[in-house]
């Protein structure tokens, strides 16, 4: 899927649903995708509004499972491996393990 919206979408304001359309079975290799696509949907919506306040506490959620819920390279008995950038993400507890 493009970063283009739908065009029936453009056509009205942004509900939840499409928020969590978006969002749908969100990955750590997607998940920043995910949140710039939800963070242009919910862009001009007032702050109060539901679509998002929804969208707002998914781009959170999405920023954890982006940057705190991955690791690289292999890690076998003998090495530590490289935790997901930012290095500080499993100091605060944001890891995911």
């Amino acid at each position: 899927m493009s970063e283009f919206e739908q065009p029936e979408r453009l056509q009205r304001e942004p509900t939840v649903e499409d928020v969590h359309k978006l969002m749908g079975a969100s990955t750590p290799h997607f998940a920043l995708q995910l949140r710039n696509r939800i963070e242009n949907l919910i862009k001009d919506l007032p702050p109060e509004h539901p679509a998002r306040v929804e969208g707002e506490r998914e781009i959170a959620r999405l920023d954890r499972l982006a940057w705190g819920s991955e690791r690289r390279g292999p890690i076998q008995a003998h090495e530590e491996g490289l935790p997901s950038f930012p290095p500080d993400a499993e100091e605060n507890g944001d890891a995911g393990h």
